[in-house]
């Protein structure tokens, strides 16, 4: 690799210089990390390591989320660790704070910095997977000499962005490899996989943070997974994932305000299904409380006027 380094910080140098920047995100985020972050491409300098104390206060700050992956990154990691991968979930400061990886190939990554307390942030890393995908805030691959150090130009990096339930980014799951064998097929097979451990982790910390709601699943919008929206007794939508609120046409970023599902869905098949739950819940309630229409209004957390609403609404009697 020593002799590849002059090539290697050449060839950035020249992408930077030559305005590609404007056309190529990875020549962007090249540009970032010279001119932005002052990095040079030939440092050897290892990966910046937190110490145990600053490792254990990363993964309290995010407990949620991590206690919501652990499933989806065991998961992910029998699809991939047998062909030499490590699962990475970082947070996002671009800290690693959980991995899956095979103890035989644990020095390896560990003498790479793929390892919890690691800082892989495009300000002290460069263009990588955690880093680069934290400020793109999208799905991508960083795969060898696409990497802005030099010594990073074994590894292959998939990271893909995690949500949390008010849509705000929390974190990055990555699967890398420093495995020369790694085919483009493979490459896409790891980042559908690592897509879909990143939803469902996403859906684990939606339904952990709305308990007491109603779940309901979006349907699917172009190029978009449905999404899931929390809706609570009194048939306001208290919450929604961020893949929800795209379909629904709504910026990401604002604080979400509670919204009457009818005004928010309208008559479209979504709010039939809402109506169809609620009356189900309603339903339940009701028979569970022997048709006490104060004691199932005090199951359901409303009040007695609020049910014989719903009731009214929906047809149902009281036994």
């Amino acid at each position: 690799m020593h002799g590849q380094m002059p090539h290697h910080a050449a060839r950035i140098e020249a992408a930077i210089a030559s305005g590609q920047a404007a056309r190529s995100a990875l020549v962007a985020s090249w540009r970032r990390s010279s001119c932005l972050h002052h990095l040079d491409p030939s440092g050897h300098r290892s990966p910046t390591r937190l110490t145990d104390a600053e490792l254990i206060s990363a993964r309290e700050r995010i407990a949620p989320l991590l206690a919501a992956a652990q499933g989806a990154m065991d998961r992910l990691y029998q699809a991939v660790g047998a062909a030499g991968c490590c699962v990475l979930l970082a947070d996002g400061e671009g800290i690693p704070v959980d991995r899956r990886g095979t103890p035989a190939d644990d020095a390896t990554f560990q003498s790479w910095g793929l390892w919890t307390g690691a800082l892989w942030s495009e300000e002290h890393e460069g263009t990588n997977g955690i880093g680069t995908c934290l400020v793109e805030q999208r799905p991508l691959t960083i795969d060898r000499d696409q990497h802005f150090f030099t010594r990073n130009t074994l590894l292959s990096c998939t990271a893909v962005p995690i949500y949390d339930h008010e849509a705000v980014l929390a974190g990055v799951l990555d699967v890398s490899s420093c495995r020369a064998d790694r085919t483009d097929a493979f490459s896409n097979l790891i980042a559908l996989a690592a897509g879909e451990a990143a939803r469902r982790i996403e859906a684990d910390l939606f339904r952990h943070a709305f308990a007491n709601a109603r779940i309901v699943l979006m349907p699917p919008a172009e190029g978009q997974g449905g999404g899931l929206v929390a809706v609570d007794a009194d048939d306001l939508v208290i919450g929604a994932t961020r893949s929800a609120r795209v379909g629904l046409g709504i910026a990401p970023g604002r604080p979400w305000q509670p919204v009457p599902a009818a005004d928010l869905f309208g008559g479209d098949t979504v709010c039939d299904h809402l109506a169809g739950g609620q009356r189900s819940v309603l339903q339940r309630a009701l028979l569970r409380a022997g048709g006490n229409v104060s004691a199932a209004a005090k199951a359901l957390g409303v009040s007695r006027a609020t049910l014989h609403r719903k009731l009214k609404r929906f047809e149902l009697r009281a036994h």
